[in-house]
């Protein structure tokens, strides 16, 4: 019998544990895709305690408290943050089972070196132990940035956004890591949000463009995505709740514009023509500068009215939706690669039962001497746990190249959360430890390494950073 989360922590075989103490232990990271403040980089900024570097803004972390019956004041709400700590320390001994189980006590491990499982019993221990290493400097959070080996970070980024905390952090010499912006227009691709015509005013602000009109909006996009490009930018994100295709034309797309801009309500069929003909332009801009396109489908969002009207958005209250994205999927990747505009691009689905939809997809778009042009993203979200990544990767290989995966994201808004690279890597280590020793891979552990740096590092930065 094991013992909880030792050194051999989800590694199997002999092998598992060779691949990752030789190739995944030491690689560096390239988070590719998270939602950290490029502020709070910028300002170094450090923690008065665990539950403002824990706690704060963790919607996982939150959706398990309530339902574990925690109140809400606990959560979002005016207690001390002993009083959060405590709450969290409460629940967790409930959370077996749950990824957020072992990113607790990976964090703990990792960053401050408490092996102690986190209970009501050993709260205020881990409280003040945790406190007393957060005043050190290497908890700041470019430390943590620093100590994690974090080589590049993709932040996601309005495109009205004016990028000053990149700019500074380009020409920042004392701090290494590359902190890139994303480009994530959800604000020009929700038309139906009220806060749409106060977005497109601040669009035609940042970039000097009126936006009254189609073309004008189109072409002050152009700019931003230019924008982006000069201050390190190389890659795009989109929330696509539903992938539905439809065949529309630029003088239709503007009769539906310019109905918006008049405040005239829209029917789902003009939303759906006009998200689908944006996304087509947009993706034609990503491929002209050689960014990635990266498509975050199935998300079905604020699903409790009541809580988004006490607490607002990104609080823990979206879940699994169902994308139906097959046909339309492959109908907007195939008319961007007619006019060959189709830039290199991750899918993510939130539902497992499209894992084999999207990784067979990968392999209907490529382009000559770029290995794994259309990608299938690691398990997100509500599958970024054992068996998610495990049947993701198994997925990816059974119709894919899974040599050539780009691997693992943190997704996370918190500092802490690189623990979930280890996690990724634990598990990536155990499957081809476990084909390895079952004969089913060769034990040629040159290349069995070499393939476990390419998913945990190369592969990405290859990906992202191709020139």
């Amino acid at each position: 019998m094991k013992n909880f989360m030792d050194q051999h922590f989800l590694l199997d075989t002999k092998t598992a544990i060779k691949l990752y103490d030789k190739a995944a232990a030491e690689a560096p990271i390239f988070d590719f895709h998270c939602h950290l403040d490029p502020k709070e980089v910028w300002e170094n900024k450090s923690y008065e305690n665990i539950t403002q570097i824990w706690l704060g803004g963790d919607h996982y972390k939150w959706r398990t408290m309530r339902m574990h019956g925690i109140g809400e004041r606990y959560i979002t709400g005016d207690a001390s943050d002993w009083e959060k700590f405590e709450k969290w320390a409460e629940t967790v001994p409930h959370l077996i089972g749950n990824p957020v189980y072992h990113w607790t006590h990976l964090e703990l491990k990792i960053f401050f070196g408490i092996d102690k499982v986190l209970s009501p019993e050993t709260a205020r221990e881990i409280w003040e132990e945790c406190n007393k290493k957060l005043q050190n400097p290497e908890f700041s959070a470019r430390g943590l940035i620093e100590r994690s080996n974090v080589k590049f970070i993709g932040t996601t980024d309005d495109p009205i956004s004016t990028l000053e905390y990149h700019q500074l952090l380009k020409n920042d010499e004392t701090f290494n890591t590359m902190i890139a912006p994303t480009f994530r227009p959800d604000g020009a691709l929700f038309i139906e949000r009220p806060t749409f015509t106060i977005w497109l005013e601040k669009l035609a602000d940042v970039s000097g463009i009126k936006t009254d009109s189609l073309d004008g909006f189109l072409a002050a996009l152009k700019q931003r995505v230019e924008y982006f490009h000069e201050n390190g930018g190389r890659a795009s994100d989109h929330d696509i709740q539903k992938m539905e295709y439809v065949e529309t034309t630029k003088q239709e797309v503007e009769a539906i514009f310019n109905k918006r801009v008049s405040d005239e309500q829209l029917s789902n069929k003009e939303l759906t023509a006009y998200r689908i003909f944006l996304l087509k332009e947009l993706g034609k801009m990503y491929a002209e500068k050689q960014w990635v396109m990266q498509l975050h489908m199935g998300a079905m969002r604020n699903n409790n009215t009541r809580m988004k009207e006490l607490l607002g958005t990104d609080v823990g209250f979206d879940s699994v939706g169902e994308a139906n994205m097959a046909e339309g999927l492959s109908r907007f990747l195939d008319a961007l690669d007619q006019e060959k505009a189709l830039p290199r691009t991750v899918l993510f689905n939130l539902n497992q039962k499209d894992n084999v939809v999207l990784a067979g997809m990968m392999g209907n778009f490529y382009e000559e001497g770029v290995p794994g042009k259309v990608q299938l993203g690691s398990g997100w979200w509500f599958v970024d746990h054992i068996d998610g990544m495990e049947r993701q990767m198994k997925d990816f290989a059974n119709v894919g190249v899974l040599s050539h995966f780009i691997g693992m994201l943190t997704d996370s808004r918190s500092f802490l959360s690189y623990a979930r690279h280890d996690y990724f890597r634990r598990i990536l280590c155990n499957i081809l430890g476990d084909w390895v020793e079952k004969g089913l891979a060769p034990n040629d552990m040159n290349h069995m390494e070499k393939m476990v740096r390419n998913i945990c590092y190369d592969n990405a930065e290859q990906f992202f950073l191709k020139r």
